[in-house]
């Protein structure tokens, strides 16, 4: 007879049901009543075993609705430069977009000065939501200079990953990119293209990709669901300075 704890149990069932898809993401538990009743338990064991669901990622308590199945995080590497269809791909994950926009605007002091030109300066606008396995997981706004966004915005874009165009069919490979990632709330028009709350936890990644020649030629600003992604990546130590006698 198993001397565990009797939440552990219920965890470990609870657990079971979500790895077998008997309880598939974004599926609502049992209330705590028929928990209670399933299990022939008393509510505070019930209570711990879902917090410790919650604990682990696997629920979430929504106020007012009930526990439900988070969505299984996609874990992206932050050790080289790759475009989602990349990452989704390496993750086993299949990856699609949806075009919201494409047109050309002129640059704000930011765009402007991440794409290394004046202010008011024309640039093209590329609006996308990114998805992996039908779930939208990313907002994207991509800048490129005009002459060039031009030729980009010609394919199809809900197909063809804007970095393949640009290595494969404009001769513009891609060197390396300066990222910078935040965590934010998403405002209106990202919380609309990702089906999410507007206020809604998100990682917005700020990258420009560079050319030959240091030459920037895409900046994008990457809106990603808290809930549905996190990020590693791998640190190396610099060696101490051998101390002075």
């Amino acid at each position: 007879m198993s001397r565990s704890p009797l939440y552990e149990r219920v965890e470990s069932v609870l657990v079971s049901d979500i790895a077998d898809g008997s309880l598939p993401p974004e599926a609502q538990l049992p209330s705590e009543d028929g928990l209670v009743a399933r299990f022939k338990v008393s509510r505070t064991t019930v209570r711990k075993a879902i917090q410790n669901l919650v604990e682990r990622g696997l629920v979430e308590v929504r106020r007012g609705k009930g526990t439900f199945v988070t969505q299984p995080k996609i874990t992206q590497e932050l050790t080289e430069l790759t475009g989602f269809v990349e990452d989704m791909q390496a993750s086993g994950r299949t990856p699609t977009a949806w075009l919201l926009d494409s047109r050309v605007v002129a640059a704000d002091e930011v765009v402007a000065r991440h794409l290394a030109l004046a202010p008011g300066t024309l640039v093209v606008r590329l609006q996308r939501v990114r998805l992996a396995d039908g779930v939208a997981i990313s907002f994207d706004e991509t800048y490129l200079p005009r002459e060039l966004g031009e030729k980009v915005a010609e394919n199809d874009l809900e197909a063809e990953p804007v970095f393949a165009l640009l290595e494969t069919k404009y001769d513009t490979p891609l060197v390396e990119a300066e990222y910078k990632l935040e965590a934010a709330a998403a405002d209106p028009v990202a919380a609309h293209a990702l089906q999410v709350s507007a206020g809604s936890p998100i990682f917005l990644i700020e990258r420009t990709s560079y050319t030959i020649g240091n030459r920037p030629v895409d900046y994008e600003r990457l809106h990603y669901r808290g809930d549905l992604i996190r990020f590693v990546t791998r640190l190396t130590r610099r060696p101490r300075a051998p101390m002075q006698k």
